[in-house]
């Protein structure tokens, strides 16, 4: 996160989409802060890291990146761009499936519109990792990720689009979704640590 300054400083169109960013609700089972975001990629910018828990166990985590240029991008055909990593432990069975990295994509696209969550120019990769382990270590089970790396530009609220990514953390892991009209209530450690 840019030095407190950094903000103040900033556009308020930045300032008011940082508001937003930073007050997304997530499910109690999603560990989140702030951490450093990339400086060279656009003038503004900010990030949140999260780790998944559940029954006290991490199965996944990720991050999200905003990044603002008021100038425009025309690759962004906007001045936002939400950049995004999610990773899940998967059942190592699954990862030979080969619709597996389609759906995960689909995760992610159905996660945005369930969130209302507007967006222009979607762009990523879905990857499918597998660990088998050897000599000394043979008696550890096998292993498997399923990794989504993805960015696209927002349209409407930040809060939208973080409370988006949570949802596909959590998909990803096989948690199932929080039904309609539900409000997830933090954990004991909060949501988020600033």
């Amino acid at each position: 996160m840019a030095a407190r300054k950094d903000v103040d400083a900033a556009p308020e169109e930045f300032r008011a989409a940082l508001e937003q960013f930073r007050s997304a609700r997530l499910r109690p089972e999603i560990l989140c802060e702030e951490m450093p975001a990339p400086q060279r990629i656009a003038p503004y910018s900010a990030a949140l890291s999260a780790d998944l828990n559940v029954a006290g166990e991490e199965v996944g985590g990720g991050r999200i990146v905003l990044l603002y240029d008021p100038a425009g991008n025309d690759a962004w055909l906007g001045s936002f761009r939400c950049v995004a990593y999610a990773r899940a432990d998967i059942d190592p069975e699954m990862v030979t499936d080969p619709l597996l990295s389609a759906v995960g994509w689909t995760w992610l696209l159905e996660a945005l519109q369930s969130h209302d969550a507007g967006f222009l120019a979607p762009s990523g990769t879905v990857t499918r990792v597998a660990s088998e382990s050897f000599g000394g270590m043979a008696d550890e089970p096998g292993s498997a990720e399923l990794e989504v790396r993805a960015s696209w530009s927002p349209l409407g609220p930040l809060g939208a689009h973080v409370e988006a990514w949570g949802d596909l953390l959590c998909t990803a892991a096989g948690l199932p979704p929080v039904p309609p009209g539900v409000v997830a209530l933090p954990n004991r450690r909060g949501q988020r640590a600033r």
